[in-house]
């Protein structure tokens, strides 16, 4: 068995719309501050000089939000409405776990346009496939924006689906729709140029808005489906566990035979 990364990096060095700050502690400070803890909670005097090299433990504090990096959407993400349930929709803690490890297929959008393509465009890639889409198997869409991850172009040239491509998707069972783009609706100045244009509200953000009627997840910020064949492996993607969270972050992983053919993997 081969495993294969798909996970972008949550990396403070990067561009960022919500910038990501990440402070370190360095075990000599984790050293000390222990002691300190230990004298005001405690009582208790602790010299950190006994420990080899002064030192005792690092700690990572990061302050970023749930849709930084590879992350899961949760259904609560689209909106307060359900209308396929009673109650509200899901958070990304209430998601069965089985839609997180399923067979995957990939999609080739890499010469599409920054936009949104439709259903004719995502229908004529299934029939390229070879195999059908059953109930509960995942989509990957590559769109090849992940080369611009840690710039400003990420979020702003990348392809997205519309209203009826995701449609399609779901009408065969999918649950789980997968991107290397930082969104799977257009970008945002495209949307909101092209409602400008015609004052239709079908074009606002119809890819997220579709899980208002319909229950499903996104995968966003993928990184790597180049790697992959189109179908034939596994997609291991099981969300962190935030509770009441409308999104958690995934470190993605492909899982594919070894004496699986290379060459069936896409090429650009």
């Amino acid at each position: 068995m081969r495993l294969i990364d798909l996970s972008s990096p949550v990396d403070a060095a990067g561009w960022e719309p919500e910038p990501v700050t990440h402070q370190v502690t360095t075990p000599a400070e984790g050293a000390r501050h222990m002691a300190e803890e230990m004298r005001e909670h405690f009582g208790i005097d602790f010299d950190p000089a006994v420990l080899d090299d002064g030192e005792l433990l690092s700690i990572d504090t990061l302050s970023l939000t749930s849709h930084t990096g590879t992350h899961i959407d949760a259904p609560s993400h689209y909106g307060t409405r359900a209308s396929y349930r009673d109650g509200p929709p899901r958070t990304i803690d209430e998601l069965p776990l089985e839609w997180f490890h399923r067979p995957a297929v990939v999609l080739d959008l890499t010469d599409a346009p920054p936009g949104a393509v439709g259903a004719d465009r995502v229908q004529a890639e299934l029939d390229r496939l070879g195999v059908p889409v059953a109930p509960f198997d995942i989509v990957l869409l590559r769109t090849g924006a992940d080369r611009w991850v840690g710039t400003e172009k990420y979020f702003t040239d990348f392809t997205g689906l519309d209203g009826p491509a995701v449609h399609l998707l779901l009408d065969l069972g999918v649950r789980v729709i997968g991107t290397d783009a930082f969104s799977l609706d257009a970008p945002f100045g495209d949307i909101l140029r092209r409602y400008r244009e015609t004052q239709d509200r079908s074009v606002l953000w119809p890819a997220h808005f579709a899980g208002r009627d319909r229950e499903f997840c996104q995968i966003e910020r993928l990184a790597g489906l180049d790697l992959l064949p189109r179908h034939g492996f596994t997609l291991s993607c099981f969300p962190i566990k935030i509770a009441g969270a409308g999104a958690g972050w995934t470190r993605a992983v492909a899982f594919l035979d070894d004496d699986r053919d290379d060459s069936e993997a896409i090429t650009s």
